[in-house]
């Protein structure tokens, strides 16, 4: 056999030129913008409105009716007030939404008035009555201190009135006839004080935290950082770290290929110049192309992996193992035989050629025992004598495993080179039993999975169920291979990267997890 190529190449570096891509501009584009927006808000907020702001919003305009009129939780009846006949009652609340509060010295002198002032474009003020939130004391000291609050024509006057931060107070004025909202015109005496109207909002809703500018700028950062998520997130799985270029051949144990197979191809999507041949042959005929490999190799180490279902043999001290999982095997029997679990007793017997038939088997139909089963190189065979039988299954009987070569046999055995070759067989043969890794035999047509002494494989249970019929996946190098080969990369990624999500699917539990640790250490 001759050896694959040695892996000798470093890692790939990544140059400027590899790292300019269209997403990675979009990404370091986006989180420049999220931090200028960021910037933007604090110097909107700190800087450009350092200034005073006082809010008034209409909260009420209607005419009054004869009957009762509610305003929050006042109840106006109409003839207690006078000739109404035409008359509005108009609902103001002036509020501090600025950054500064606003006090008495804030307001200049004024030889028209000094404070605030509403008009209403020549409707005559009535009446008019504040109203002040409970906590808010001073503001209701303010308002009664003289002058006071006042009507003057179409107008109401307030005295300089102190307003903290997020403080408001009512008006709640009787005029003479309808008015327009974009009649009502506000006025003050205060210095360096932005007046504006404010969208009207229920009664009781507090003045926003933000200022619509700041929401404004604070929805666009957010939006910057959800681009910048959906770009990061779009790669479901990170490439592994430090990928490596060349050949890989991984080879032995054929229960565990579908999961090396899937491994491999999403190494090479992630790893470019990476390719990696799955030639799996069986535990033991892995070890020795391993040791060929790396005999012939000199002193470098091959570009070879050997994938072993339990402990290599004896007499291959050069081998370097890892543990990478537990992997769980299951009987399968062809649905022809409607057994669903057989006690430790009774496969042995089976496997001793003792029963020959599955009616000697309560449940079991008249149907002669066909024994499907791996051949000498195979691990799931060795971990099936070693941890199940006890002991080595009798010689091979038959080559079509249909037809008894061995007259003497006591029942029909036949060997064969794959898992998949068993599967296929097992589903084809009535009376057919044999036995495979544990993803394998499941969902498999034309044969189910059989319990032993009542205890199906079941990964989860793995270490809390005496369920015999498992062992620890081995990984062999040709000693220590170098950090940047593609043989270490693998490894790595097989063992403690994202691989671990792959081999769960396939129903082996990964020796790098919390439990896998556990059982694997115990041996």
């Amino acid at each position: 056999m001759r050896p694959p190529p040695q892996n000798r190449t470093p890692v790939r570096t990544v140059s400027v030129v590899d790292w300019v891509t269209a997403e990675n501009v979009i990404a370091v584009v986006t989180a420049l913008l999220g931090v200028l927006v960021s910037a933007g808000v604090v110097a909107y907020e700190r800087i450009l409105q350092r200034g005073r702001r006082l809010g008034y919003r209409v909260q009420l305009n209607t005419p009054l009716r004869e009957g009762d009129e509610t305003v929050g939780d006042l109840t106006l009846r109409v003839g207690d007030i006078g000739d109404s006949n035409g008359s509005t009652l108009v609902l103001i609340r002036i509020e501090n939404d600025g950054a500064r509060d606003i006090g008495h010295a804030d307001y200049e002198q004024s030889d028209v008035f000094e404070g605030l002032k509403v008009t209403f474009d020549g409707r005559t003020v009535q009446a008019v009555v504040a109203t002040v939130p409970r906590e808010f004391d001073r503001v209701k000291r303010h308002l009664a201190a003289p002058p006071g609050l006042r009507k003057e024509g179409d107008a109401v006057l307030m005295p300089k009135v102190s307003l903290a931060r997020r403080q408001y107070f009512k008006l709640l004025v009787l005029l003479s006839a309808r008015v327009a909202e974009d009649e009502i015109e506000f006025d003050r005496t205060l210095k360096d004080t932005e007046i504006h109207r404010n969208h009207s909002r229920s009664v009781d809703e507090k003045t926003p935290t933000f200022s619509p500018a700041a929401r404004n700028i604070t929805l666009v950062l957010a939006a910057c950082v959800v681009v910048l998520a959906t770009i990061i997130v779009r790669t479901e799985t990170p490439p592994p770290i430090g990928c490596a270029r060349g050949t890989l051949t991984v080879t032995g144990s054929t229960a565990f290929a579908p999961a090396v197979r899937e491994l491999a191809k999403k190494y090479e999507q992630d790893c470019d110049g990476s390719t990696i041949v799955v030639d799996a042959h069986g535990s033991t005929a892995g070890i020795r192309a391993l040791a060929a490999a790396g005999a012939t190799s000199g002193k470098g180490s091959p570009g070879v992996l050997a994938l072993s279902d339990g402990r290599k043999p004896g007499g291959y001290p050069q081998l370097r193992e890892s543990m990478v999982a537990v992997s769980l095997f299951t009987l399968v029997l062809h649905d022809e035989i409607p057994v669903t679990n057989l006690t430790l007793d009774q496969v042995r017997r089976l496997y001793q050629g003792r029963i020959t038939n599955w009616n000697q088997i309560p449940g079991g139909p008249d149907r002669p025992v066909l024994l499907v089963s791996r051949d000498a190189n195979s691990g799931t065979r060795e971990v099936f004598q070693r941890r199940v039988l006890g002991r080595n299954e009798p010689a091979n009987s038959s080559l079509d495993c249909v037809t008894k070569d061995d007259r003497e046999a006591p029942v029909v055995r036949c060997e064969l080179d794959s898992t998949e070759q068993v599967l296929t067989t097992v589903a084809k043969l009535p009376g057919a039993i044999g036995y495979t890794e544990l993803r394998s035999g499941s969902g498999l047509k034309g044969a189910h999975r059989v319990a032993i002494d009542g205890r199906m494989a079941n990964v989860d249970e793995i270490g809390d169920s005496t369920y015999p019929y498992r062992e620890i996946e081995y990984a062999y190098t040709w000693g220590q291979p170098p950090a940047d080969s593609l043989t270490s990369s693998f490894l790595a990624y097989l063992s403690r990267g994202s691989g671990q999500d792959v081999i769960r699917t396939h129903g082996h539990l990964p020796c790098a997890t919390p439990k896998g640790l556990r059982i694997c250490g115990d041996g």
